[in-house]
């Protein structure tokens, strides 16, 4: 078995050369152009999930030492997430390469985020199974290192990496409760407790309730990162 053209064009492109092309064929094939001799992508999508968590994690790891859980978890959702995955499909052109049916490819399929972040996964699953797990972290650093990079000077609400770091290990999401409102009404101050399932909270004052509950959840994530030193 060969790989046509442009497939042996994508490999340069991803930086991998397949010694079977099997993998690869079946990588690029969208659910809409299975048949019985053909298999679709959709069980390679699952497998690449996992390896480009773990080369990310792993990743994540080596380039801040010092960062705790709280603060690496929503680094490795915004590198692992959908539209991440389609920047990278976008950028190698994986979608002019997609094998797709033909109503999905009037309606424009070669474009959607979701459908080129799934190629990619089963695009990362492929090399494993050709080249292992070397060749395969080789291939997602390759083209998520510049993201690696800059992740960590993305500006995150605090709220959101409190909640994320709360699902990390398995706790509901914080609660933020208004503990008193004093002041006049033209300059109010808010009092906001911020609490944790295992019983860690903060209160702040604001001078609305957001800023209350941003500032709270700063604190808290302070908290949990001095309990970790």
């Amino acid at each position: 078995m060969k790989l046509s053209g442009d497939l042996k064009e994508f490999e340069e492109r991803l930086g991998y050369k397949f010694k079977n092309p099997s993998p690869l064929l079946e990588a690029v094939t969208h659910p809409s152009m299975t048949s019985p001799r053909r298999r679709d992508n959709q069980r390679l999508e699952f497998l690449g999930d996992r390896v480009l968590g773990l080369v990310i994690s792993d990743a994540l790891l080596k380039e801040d030492h010092d960062a705790s859980e709280g603060l690496l978890a929503p680094r490795f959702n915004a590198l692992v997430r959908k539209e991440c995955c389609a920047e990278v499909a976008e950028e190698i052109d994986l979608g002019s390469v997609i094998k797709l049916g033909r109503s999905e490819m009037l309606s424009g399929g070669r474009r959607k985020k979701t459908l080129l972040g799934d190629a990619i996964e089963a695009v990362i699953a492929a090399v494993f199974l050709d080249g292992g797990f070397e060749a395969a972290q080789t291939v997602v650093l390759r083209h998520w290192n510049s993201r690696i990079s800059e992740v960590k000077a993305l500006e995150r609400d605090p709220k959101t990496e409190l909640q994320e770091w709360a699902q990390s290990c398995g706790f509901p999401p914080p609660k933020y409760s208004l503990m008193s409102r004093t002041g006049p009404d033209h300059q109010p101050i808010f009092m906001i407790e911020a609490r944790l399932e295992n019983g860690l909270a903060v209160e702040a004052s604001a001078g609305n309730k957001r800023d209350a509950e941003k500032t709270a959840a700063t604190a808290l994530l302070q908290q949990i990162k001095d309990r970790k030193k």
